[in-house]
């Protein structure tokens, strides 16, 4: 199934690093004329360098006016990735409000805020649309130490279904795909190891970890045209495995980052935060 954008802007937010920049040159590749939106500047270079026939962005979505200025002259768009995230592990009862504020402000509110920016312009034109939320596994799964992450994408998905309800009437499609563990160049990081990896892989039906052109695909997918009646869905991309199989047990070591969880899947979470210290910025 050969899928085209030719003719079509998009927008992908996030687009510096992980399935964001996979996801901005695959749109490319596809025809789409792509504007990348990032915060950081030096990932933004690097990504015109390989493709330059993407226009960067630069802002940090979490300002609201800084964003409208960045995007009020982007022109015409058809189609919306969502995809900048944070996250930032914390126990439950040590949560802060900056803390709290932060991750709602990126996983929640800037992705309400660019979706209205591009919609509004959708409705106007009449030539409705195709936007996907970038969400996770994270969002219907309980996992120690994400409360806020956690409640962020539980609300980015109902978020997801509200827009596709009041966005439907103008030809607006809205959706959501959910991934797990990603071979990004982090997840490559903390899953190379076979005798590490090889538990938490046992518990993957298919036996293997997703790769990033896994979840690229799926949003290629929900953007175009061949899922013109997918509207409101969330797309999981695990394998099944947010899908409760069996009985779950309390994780032996208190650094793991899932307390209901194989100890296999709160090693992931424990390998993540070794790797990056108590601040993750993620984009699943």
């Amino acid at each position: 199934m050969e899928i085209a954008f030719s003719g079509q802007r998009a927008v992908v937010t996030g687009a510096g690093k992980g399935i964001g920049r996979a996801t901005a040159l695959a749109l490319a590749q596809g025809g789409a004329e792509v504007i990348a939106v990032t915060r950081t500047q030096a990932d933004l270079d690097s990504l015109i360098l390989e493709c330059p026939s993407i226009k960067p962005v630069c802002v940090d979505l979490s300002d609201w006016e800084a964003t409208d200025a960045a995007l009020k002259d982007v022109g015409p768009v058809d189609l919306l990735v969502n995809n900048a995230g944070f996250g930032m592990l914390q126990p439950f009862l040590e949560v802060t409000s900056d803390h709290f504020d932060k991750c709602f402000s990126i996983n929640v509110k800037a992705a309400l805020h660019v979706a209205q920016i591009v919609a509004q312009g959708m409705k106007a034109r009449g030539t409705g649309g195709s936007i996907v939320n970038v969400s996770s596994q994270a969002s219907q799964r309980a996992l120690k130490d994400h409360a806020v992450y956690c409640a962020s994408k539980g609300a980015l998905d109902m978020l997801t279904k509200v827009m596709a309800l009041e966005l439907a009437p103008y030809q607006i499609r809205v959706n959501s795909i959910n991934p797990t563990v990603v071979m990004t160049k982090m997840g490559r990081m903390g899953w190379s190891d076979p005798v590490k990896s090889k538990e938490m892989i046992s518990h993957i039906p298919l036996g293997k970890f997703a790769e990033v052109d896994d979840v690229v695909n799926s949003i290629l997918f929900l953007l175009s045209d061949k899922s013109a009646m997918t509207n409101g869905v969330i797309l999981p991309v695990d394998d099944a495995v947010a899908m409760p199989t069996e009985p779950t047990i309390q994780c032996s070591d208190k650094a793991a980052m899932s307390s209901q969880c194989s100890p296999a899947e709160g090693d992931h979470f424990n390998s993540l935060l070794k790797m990056t210290g108590s601040s993750v910025q993620i984009c699943i």
